[in-house]
Parts: C-alpha cells; sequence; structure tokens
C-alpha cells in the first residue's frame, strides 16, 4: 500500500486540543475531529466536533453526558469495579451499558487563507438536543443546497448513533430537522444538486453479524424522507478498507461521474482515504473505485495520538482540479492536504 496522493500542510497540525477553550472552566478538550468544510463569506469555514471531558482523578473514571434538556452531567465509575471494561480509549462498557469517554459538540471557526484558522460566528456552540443526542453530536458534513447549508451529523445516545439534520442559512439561525436515519446509522453526505428531480445521500447502516459496515445510497424528494436505498460498495475482505467503510464529504460532480472521497479501516482499526466513482445520471450505479488508498497514516500527528493510526475526512473545498481536504489525524488534531482531482480519477479502476 505504497500510493499517497496527499500534499499534506506543512502547517500542520492546523488546529490543537490547546488551541480551543472548554465549554466549562471544569472541563477539557481532549480531540479536535472530522471537520466539515464549506465557503463562507469569502472565507474557509470548519464546523469541527471538539471532544470534551471533566478531569481524570486517580482510580476512577469521569464522563460527560446530556440531559433530554440540553444539561450536563457526569457520571463516575471506579477503575477496579469487575463490571467495567475501559480497554478502548473512545468507548466504555459498564454491566452491559455502552457510555463514549468524551461528549462532543460542534464548534465553527473560519480562515481567510485556508490554513489558519479562528473561531467564528460569535464562538458559535453546537450541541445535542433530545433523546437521539444525549451523547453527544458528531463529524458534521455540510452540503450547500441553493442559499441553504445543510448539515447531516452523528447524532449519539444509549439507544444507538444516528443520523441527524439541522439546516442554516446564516450560520446564526439553526433549524433542527430531526434524525433523517435512524441507529444504527452514520457517515451521511448529501449530494448538493437534484439527480433526475430527487435528492441523494450517501450513509452507512451497520450490521455486526449478517452484512457488514457497508456505503448505501438513498434518495428522497425533500431532504428529510429517504427510501429506495441501495448498496453501493462494500468492505474489500483482505484489503486496506476490510472492516469498514464510509463517505466522506459532499459527492464532486466530474466529466467522469461523482467522485465521492471514503474512509476505509482495517481490523487494526487503521484508518485511510480511497474513493468513488458513481454514474453521473445514476449515482446507484458504481463505475471504478481505487484498489489502494490515495492517503494512508504516514505523519507522527496521524500515527500517533488519542487514537493513533486514522486519517479521517467529512470536509473539502474544490477549487478547479485541486481538491483541500480537512481531516482528523490520530482522533486528536486537525489537518489539511490538498490532491489532484485527476490524479484521484486515474487511480479509480473499473
Amino acid at each position: 500500500m505504497s500510493t499517497d496522493l496527499a500534499r499534506r500542510f506543512p502547517q500542520n497540525p492546523l488546529l490543537c486540543p490547546g488551541d480551543v477553550r472548554p465549554s466549562r472552566p471544569d472541563w477539557q478538550v481532549v480531540c479536535l475531529l472530522n471537520p466539515g468544510a464549506f465557503r463562507w463569506n469569502g472565507r474557509i469555514g470548519l464546523i469541527v466536533r471538539v471532544a470534551e471531558r471533566p478531569p481524570q482523578q486517580p482510580g476512577f473514571i469521569s464522563l460527560p453526558t446530556l440531559t433530554e434538556n440540553g444539561e450536563a452531567r457526569v457520571l463516575v465509575f471506579r477503575r477496579d469495579d469487575p463490571k467495567l471494561d475501559a480497554s478502548d480509549p473512545r468507548v466504555l462498557c459498564y454491566d452491559g451499558v455502552h457510555y463514549l469517554t468524551t461528549l462532543s459538540h460542534l464548534r465553527l471557526f473560519a480562515s481567510t487563507d485556508g490554513t489558519n484558522f479562528a473561531p467564528a460566528g460569535g464562538d458559535l456552540f453546537l450541541w445535542g438536543h433530545g433523546a437521539a443526542e444525549t451523547f453527544g453530536i458528531e463529524d458534521c458534513r455540510v452540503a450547500r443546497i441553493g442559499d441553504t447549508f445543510e448539515l447531516t451529523y452523528t447524532a449519539v445516545s444509549p439507544n444507538g448513533v444516528a443520523v441527524g439534520r439541522r439546516s442554516t442559512t446564516d450560520w446564526k439561525n439553526f433549524r433542527e430537522r430531526g434524525l433523517i436515519f435512524p441507529p444504527h446509522n452514520k457517515d451521511c453526505a448529501l449530494f448538493e444538486e437534484q439527480i433526475g428531480g430527487m435528492y441523494y445521500a450517501l450513509h452507512r447502516p451497520s450490521s455486526p453479524e449478517i452484512g457488514g459496515n457497508f456505503i448505501w445510497l438513498a434518495r428522497s424528494p425533500d431532504l428529510q424522507h429517504w427510501g429506495s436505498h441501495v448498496c453501493l460498495a462494500r468492505t474489500q475482505p483482505g484489503g486496506w478498507d476490510s472492516a469498514r467503510i464510509g463517505a466522506g464529504a459532499a459527492p464532486i460532480k466530474t466529466s467522469r461521474g461523482w467522485l465521492v472521497v471514503y474512509h476505509g479501516a482495517d481490523a487494526a482499526n487503521r484508518y485511510c482515504l480511497g474513493a468513488l466513482l458513481l454514474a453521473l445520471d445514476d449515482p446507484a450505479r458504481v463505475l471504478a473505485r481505487t484498489r489502494e488508498p490515495i492517503m494512508q497514516p504516514s505523519a507522527d500527528y496521524e500515527k500517533n495520538g488519542f487514537f493513533g493510526q486514522v486519517i479521517f475526512t467529512n470536509g473539502q473545498i474544490l477549487d478547479g482540479d485541486t481538491l483541500t481536504i480537512y481531516y482528523g489525524a490520530a482522533d486528536t488534531v486537525i489537518c489539511g492536504a490538498t490532491f489532484s482531482v485527476n490524479e484521484i480519477l486515474a487511480q479509480c479502476r473499473e
């Protein structure tokens, strides 16, 4: 797996946990992850997942959650409790119930040059609301459809992982649309234009037994009610994307088809990026796919962190042949890299 088409920003990492103030003075920012990206008022905006938790005390694990009313509360577990399984730094299990070790919300940043980002929108915070988001909201993708920015994100609660939707025209006022895909589902990327009078979305339902973590396609007349589901792409046994795959940002329209950058992970949870090519008039038809990753963890900030060996993207900016991908590295920092669209297309095989 030697292919790596990425030209990493020399300024990487662009944002680190220490650059972001916590939402509460008694909490700490542990990770910055997986930003959505968009153009906005002559700037580039990033909607960044910020993961927080209370300071940890010896012998205990403290983790935050939200009530259905959006109020924060902290759960505390003894590390030596035999009912506790804390082997995964991201998720712990207590007496058969799973919890996230951090609570995520979304924060807005903006830049005039694409590399130096600062808080924007009045230091905007987007928090989870309601029963479906009590463990937080994560990994927001942004699609601009007309004059509206459509946000699709991962909503997490004890009932599972689902896809929520919010929309805005000014990044000040948001309309909450609720869940558009129920658990277990995530990695939802909207196409930014209609095809044959219908809206389309990529999504990732999951099955731990029959089936797997594959990329699916759905269509809708109104962005809210989705059907006509088709499985587009499956994991590749023995490959770099053998365990799970999921869509990145909104598909890119090219002369050859819709280009989809996606993430894939193997059994060792090593995350890389690849690409799919879908037919312009029928995105349910896969024309080609990269056999090797177009980007894989190689820099130290990609290999080492809260959860190492991870490159994960759900945000990109297109400028001619140049595709700038903003990504989370090692579940810790935010980075950027540029690609040639034509070079990615050249790696897509029928």
